[in-house]
């Protein structure tokens, strides 16, 4: 299971956009009636992964790394039994998949993504 995506939780989403269009040329754009913007970090035959901008929920920047799962129930359970904890259950991301967020036992948060069925098999 590898990272596939990454969000940035940022007290001034803006002036973090201004900031990494400038500083590393990534482009944003909104996803849908969301505050949360898709972040194209360079092309796609490159390596690298492409992540997200939105409002951290308690005004502290944080980054959390998503990874791709065959399973998300199973990887849930997994991460129960190795110490970890569910934070944010499931959620349905319309046509996407789903995503969960977690937290390990040293503190860490991190997404686990199940990408929809038709993702799934274009990927494979």
């Amino acid at each position: 299971m590898r990272p596939v995506h990454f969000e940035y939780q940022s007290p001034d989403p803006a002036a973090s956009q201004d900031f990494f269009s400038k500083a590393l040329g990534w482009t944003f754009q909104q996803w849908g009636e969301f505050p949360y913007w898709l972040a194209t970090t360079g092309p796609d035959d490159r390596p690298g992964i492409n992540g997200a901008l939105m409002p951290s929920p308690d005004d502290q920047a944080r980054t959390v790394i998503t990874v791709d799962v065959p399973d998300i129930h199973q990887a849930l359970e997994k991460i129960s039994s190795a110490g970890g904890e569910t934070v944010v259950p499931i959620q349905d991301i319309p046509e996407v998949g789903q995503v969960a967020y977690c937290r390990g036992p040293q503190g860490i948060v991190f997404g686990v993504y199940q990408a929809a069925e038709m993702d799934q098999t274009e990927r494979e």
